[in-house]
Parts: C-alpha cells; structure tokens; sequence
C-alpha cells in the first residue's frame, strides 16, 4: 500500500483500514463483520513453524469461514482481510487507522503487546481492547499520555456479525472526540447498538446478563428442571430460544465457568457476590469435558435423533419432561409482553414462585448496580436487549410489573435497595410513571438518578413508525384495519403494514391502493412503505387464501391474487417514488413487492426469498415475471444461447425456494438490484434512509419506468433443459415429486406457457399465466395441506 493512500486516510480522519491482533474465535470474526462494513482488514496472530509463520493465523481465519451462521455477509467479503503474524508483519500496522487487540485475557501479555503496538501505530490510530474481564485503563498503564488518549475498550458481543451491542469503556485519559469518532462508526457503519459503560468488572451486560444466567443455573437446587427453567426464560419472557441452559451450551461451560470464576475475584465488595461462585453442577460437566455445543454434550445433548437434558442429580441426560408450570399456554397466547409479565409475576403456581425470586432478585441487582456500572438505567436495559437478544432490558419488567409489587417482593426477599430509588419512587408516584415515561409530545423519557427525568437519546437518522405517529397519532391521515398512512415530513409519506407478522391480506393490498392514489393526488414528494417490525413481511395471508379454497370460492381468490399483481405494478409505475425500507424476512409477496419499487433500502440482515413452492404454490405476485424479465437484463447479449443460462439460475432459486442470508446475496439471487438499492448496516437508521431516498430521486425529476413489453422467453425448447433440471434434483433427494410438478409448471410459466419457440412478449401475459397456474394449484390437495401445515404447526410439509 502506497504512504499517499495511508495519508490520505489520516487526513480524512476516516477509518478505512483495521488491524485485529489475535485470530481466535472472537478476533477473528470481529476482523470479519469490519470487513462487512468495507474496510480493509490486516488480520495478525502469533507465528506458527518456521516454515510456516502464518499457519495459526490462516487456519483461524479458514475455521472462521467456516462457521454456520456465516461471519461473513457474502463471500466475496472475505477478500478485503489479509492475514500475518506479530513477527513479521506487526509493522504493517503503521498504515491502519484503528488496531483492536484481542488476545489471551492475561494482564501481561496485553501490556506487553501494547508496548509492541506503540512502537509501530500511526500517530492517528486508534487502538482499542476487546477484554471483557480486565480493568481498561491498567493494560495501558505504562503507555505515553498521547497513546492513552487514543485508547480505549471496544467490547463486541459473540457473534458480532448478529449480536448488536458494542459496549466502548472509556479511561479518564480517552480523548473525548476519540470516544465520539468510535461511537459513530460503531452504529453507522458497523450497525451496533453502542453504550458507554464504566471501568468495572464485566462492564453493563456480561455483569447483569452473567447474573441472570447463574440466578437461573442456582434454581436447579430448587427443584426445578432443565426443560423448565428454559420455559419460563425463553420466549415467553420476550428472550430468545435459546433461553438459559442452551444459550449456556453455546457460549460454551468452560467460557461461562470462566467468566463466572473471574468475576467472583473481581467484585469482594458485591453483597451478591456468592451468585457467581460456580455452581457443582457446571464444574462437574466441565471436569468432564461436557463444554456445550463445541463437545456436543452440555445441559443439552443429541443422542439418535432426540435432544435429551441434564439430570443434575444423576449428571446422566434423559428424554425431555413436560414442564409441570400450570397453564403457561394460557400466558403465551398473550401477544403482550407486558401483560404476560404481569400474569406470572401474580401467577400461584410453580411459574409463578420461579418468576417473582428470580426477577426480583435480577432487578435489585440491575438497581444496585447503578450509578456503578452505569448512570443511566435506559443504557443497563440497551445493553442487555442488544447483547441477549432480550426484548425488555430489567427496568422495563419493572415498569412492566409496576413498582408497587416489586417492592412487596422485594421486601418479602430482603433485599436492601439504594437511596436513589427510593428519590425515584416518590418522582414516579408524582408523574404516574415508572422508570420510562413520556411528555407532552410523546417523546419517550427515562429516569436518571440524581437528575430526575430526561428526554431518551434522539438520532435524527434513526427513525421508528412509532416515533412518526405520535403519541396521538398525529400525523396519521388514513388508515384501515391492517395498514395506515403516515406522514413523515419533507413531503414524503409512509405507507405502515399492520397485519399479524405483517401478512399482506386483502386489507393490506386494498389500503396500498389508497396510499399511492393519496400520495398521487397531494402535494407529496412520494413514499416510503415499511414497518417497525422485526419481518418486513412473511408474503400473503394464507389463511385468507385457505379458507376461501375450502369454500371452493375461486372467484374471490382470483381477484385477491390479480389485485395483488396490480398492487405490486402500481408500486413499480407510480409517478411519483416509491421506496421500501426493509429488515428480517421478506417473502413470497413480501418479497415479490419489494422488485417494483423505485428503490430499496434493506438492512444488512434482510432475508429474501420467493418460497411459494413450498407451500405448493408458484410466485404469482408478479415475482416469476420480474425474475425471467431480469434475466433477460442481466444476459451479455439478447441471443436466446446468453440468456438460457440466466433462465436456469432463475428456475433454481424459485425452485429450491432459495432464501437469501443477507441483503448482499439478495442481490446476487435477483431478488434486489444492485442500482436501485441501498444497504444500511445499522437497521435503525432504514427508514431515514428511505426518506433521504424519496428525496433525492423527487429532487432529481423522477419518472417510472416503461412497460416490459419484450420479455424474452424460450417456449417448448427452454421447457426440456428446465423439467430435466428438476428430475435431477427429485433423483438426488433435494425434492419431492410433488415439488417436481410443481417446478414443471413454473417451468412452464417462465418459458411462455404453450408457445412452440422463442418470443418477446408483454409482462402482461406472463402475469396472466401466473395467474392461470396459481390457481390451478390451489385446487390441488397436496397444496391445501401444504399451506394447512404451514398455518397449524408453522412447518412446511414435503408431501
């Protein structure tokens, strides 16, 4: 690399170029997700043999590649990282703008490559820890004040690519406008949600988190089991799956019994210290070497097909038990998450007992651990939703089961709480509020000790429907029962599915309509359509469609689907822009919605794919036609030989129901293009993106594109290569016979139906023939028990 690009990087005080010192597990998928982000990575690890230096660093880096889920966004990514070893290549470091170490957790070795790192970092370089367990400012201790100012801690969460939270502990000699320049890169371009968290033992989230965990873990003692436990701190809860004991098992024993053991050292002054002493039964599985997913033995093992959990009194795995928690179904009906709080904390039975010491408990902890870890309670409930993946941080649930109970609890459990809560209990009692609240205008407010309420953090560029709406819902200017229309300012309108897991039914279709003949009509510069959702969509409302194939009501059917293939051609031939602000799944017509639109703004965590075949349909949503149209596009020539090969690739991905695994690879399968869309790696920041995007192509006089009136289709001989494609994929296992028809007849819409060779035709008679095919197939048996399995237990069914 030349000194003039290096230069040129330092002047534009960017950070373009990073230096990750250590290739483990963490190091090296940290290196990946700055990749991610566009930059270019130099990757360093310890030399390996004589012969071969780099062979630790490229055997990590090729593990890495390896994982599943993928670290990586796209493969492609993995060109921008280059690898080395701190014998030989620690120097190249000098041309980076930001060196992150994150070797062993051991003192010395950290200052001592601290000192390594000073004697080659640019004078404006950022260097940065990724400890979690060590104090920050002692690693670099020893170091010059102008290398201190430069430093701070940067604690990313396993996985960084999927896990948000990127916690930046600051030291007293940290340069401020240093701590600002991370704190901006960190959620505009790397996507995370950052808090500042103090100089403390395991700053925000591992302290709190690692609490909860060991809470749970210690119940066992109780008498409650594995499979239980797991019930009542899963999703009911608004956590993930994964819960406690299978979230234990893969972040690994030996890890949780470490952090555990450092952090019992770490904090003698903590009264609840003696919850982190690691309990008999982890040290037993560790002993055994029963680390969790990495030794396919933990809490959880899988034995011939079945998952079986712990018995900790016998340390022998047995066939999973039904939860004996009284009627916990009735709790998981409630879509709110607040009332589901409110039913088992007052629960009697077993659920109940579990719920109310153990929130209790993690809610004084999370209150005596304020103002030590954190000032501000809003950033211990950021960092615990961003790093767990829980849907209420501790002070949430508290608003959620209201402070008059937890005060019941807590005093039948004994616990002493700080001075600042009880100034807090007062201030709420006089503002009908809890720790979160509102003003007059609706904007979301947070207690902080010692100054009372305040206005929660605004971004400009992150923007929320519910922040758009309004308390009173003020700028909502249309709606019906699952959808309404917002206006966003600027002169720009948006469009807000609000159907369950926003399906797009007849209600949906029929107010898209409306919007776009409002946007039309006013003085609007166009529209965005998106939601605060965590799917965008999950495509058509199948139960919709279900029950109308029972009735044998097809008429009612065939104007659903042909209002939905308008509705997707009144997006693409709007005269004014239309943009989709997008995140999580988009599929079937959630997917096929999307590829009219005037632009695209998907998060990087966007997963599209056209899945009809799976429930033993075709896209009819005007998805078939626009993919075999791009194929077309996207051939070197319009001679039938170049564009054959992009048909086929076509075919595969509807075929196979191919779902992208980011917004990158929707763009390699078709599904977005690479000159209409935008990718945000900060997910938040999709609806100002959006917005800036109406704009710009209003301001830039914007016209809808022509009709497709010469699409190119091969007739009766593109039919054969295609149906034998599918032969071979029944012959090899990957569908069943059923999914075969079902590919002969997309085969036969993307080849023009009966015409005996090659022609151009108009995009209306290939949405006319998928039409004519989707509902032929919705008279098919197999296809109504597709959908039947997928609407009753949420699984397809290969019949």
């Amino acid at each position: 690399m030349s000194s003039k690009s290096s230069n040129a990087s330092a002047k534009n005080n960017s950070i373009r170029k990073a230096t990750i010192i250590g290739a483990g597990v963490m190091g090296a998928q940290i290196a990946a997700h700055l990749a991610n982000a566009g930059l270019q990575v130099l990757l360093l690890d310890r030399a390996g043999e004589v012969n071969d230096p780099d062979s630790i660093v490229n055997k990590a880096f090729s593990s890495m590649l390896k994982m599943k889920p993928s670290p990586v966004v796209h493969d492609r990514i993995k060109s921008r990282i280059t690898t080395g070893n701190l014998d030989d290549d620690l120097h190249r470091i000098s041309a980076v703008d930001w060196i992150i170490e994150v070797i062993i957790e051991q003192m010395d070795a950290k200052k001592e490559l601290m000192k390594r790192i000073e004697e080659h970092a640019a004078p404006h370089a950022i260097i940065s820890s990724n400890t979690s367990g060590l104090p920050i400012h002692q690693i670099v201790s020893e170091r010059s004040a102008d290398f201190r100012k430069r430093f701070l801690g940067t604690h990313f969460f396993n996985p960084p690519r999927y896990l948000r939270l990127l916690e930046l502990i600051p030291t007293k000699d940290t340069s401020p406008d240093i701590l600002e320049k991370v704190r901006r890169f960190g959620r505009v371009h790397l996507g995370k949600g950052v808090v500042i968290a103090k100089d403390r033992p395991n700053f925000i989230a591992n302290r709190i988190g690692t609490y909860s965990m060991m809470l749970a873990v210690k119940a066992l003692n109780d008498g409650y089991t594995i499979e239980e436990i797991d019930a009542l701190t899963g999703p009911v809860t608004g956590r993930p799956k994964s819960a406690t004991f299978r979230t234990a098992d893969v972040v690994g024993l030996d890890t949780l019994s470490y952090v555990s053991k450092n952090l019992y050292g770490a904090i003698p002054d903590d009264p609840d210290r003696e919850v982190f002493r690691v309990p008999d039964v982890l040290k037993k599985l560790v002993e055994k070497g029963h680390l969790g997913s990495k030794s396919k033995k933990g809490f959880y093992v899988k034995e011939k097909g079945e998952i079986k959990s712990l018995r900790p009194e016998s340390m022998e795995y047995e066939s999973r038990k039904r939860p004996d928690l009284g009627d916990l179904e009735a709790v998981q009906k409630t879509s709110s998450l607040t009332e589901r709080w409110k039913m088992l904390y007052d629960d009697a039975s077993r659920a109940g007992d579990f719920i109310r010491e153990h929130t209790t408990r993690l809610i004084a902890y999370s209150i005596n651990r304020v103002p030590e870890v954190s000032d501000y309670p809003y950033d211990v409930d950021r960092a615990i939703q961003w790093g767990f993946g829980w849907k209420m941080g501790p002070f949430a649930i508290l608003d959620a089961i209201g402070v008059k109970r937890f005060m019941k609890e807590a005093k039948k459990l004994e616990l002493e709480l700080p001075d600042w809560f009880d100034e807090f209990r007062k201030l709420a009692k006089e503002n009908d509020s809890g720790i979160y609240g509102s003003d007059k205008l609706g904007n979301l407010t947070h207690y902080v000790p010692g100054s009372g309420y305040e206005q929660a953090p605004v971004r400009h560029d992150e923007i929320t429907v519910a922040a758009i709406k309004g308390k009173d819902g003020r700028n909502e200017i249309w709606n019906n029962k699952e959808a309404g229309l917002l206006e966003m300012g600027d002169g720009v309108l948006l469009y807000e599915f609000r159907s369950k897991a926003n399906t797009l039914g007849f209600n949906v279709i029929n107010g898209l309509f409306e919007a776009i003949d409002i946007m039309e009509k006013g003085d609007y510069r166009g529209m965005v359509i998106g939601n605060d959702g965590e799917n965008f969509s999950v495509g058509a409302n199948l139960g919709e469609l279900a029950v109308a194939a029972e009735q044998g009501d097809y008429k009612m059917i065939g104007k659903a689907v042909s209002n939905f293939q308008k509705a997707a051609l009144a997006i693409r031939y709007a005269n004014k822009p239309v943009v989709l602000a997008m995140r999580g799944k988009a599929l079937g017509g959630g997917c096929e919605l999307t590829m009219g639109a005037a632009g695209v703004v998907a998060s990087t965590e966007t997963y599209m794919g056209l899945v009809e075949l799976g429930v033993g349909l075709i896209p009819a949503g005007s998805g078939t036609m626009t993919l075999v149209a791009r194929a077309g596009e996207r051939a070197a020539s319009q001679h039938p030989s170049q564009i054959q090969p992009f048909l086929q690739n076509v075919f595969e991905t509807i075929a196979m129901a191919k779902v992208a695994t980011s917004a990158h690879e929707a763009i390699d399968l078709g599904y977005l293009t690479p000159e209409r869309t935008r990718i945000a790696m900060n997910e938040d920041r999709r609806m100002y993106m959006a917005k800036e995007e109406v704009i710009r192509l209003s301001n830039q006089g914007y016209l809808p594109p022509p009709p497709r009136t010469e699409i190119f289709v091969p007739g009766a001989p593109g039919l054969a290569p295609l149906e034998n494609m599918a032969w071979q994929m029944k012959e090899s296992g990957w569908i069943s016979e059923y999914d075969a028809y079902l590919a002969s007849r997309l085969a036969w819409v993307m080849c023009g139906g009966s015409l005996t060779g090659p022609q151009r035709v108009h995009e209306d008679y290939m949405i006319e023939l998928e039409h004519e095919v989707f509902l032929s197939l919705l008279g098919q048996q197999k296809t109504r028990d597709r959908i039947q399995s997928i609407l009753t237990t949420n699984k397809p069914l290969r019949n």
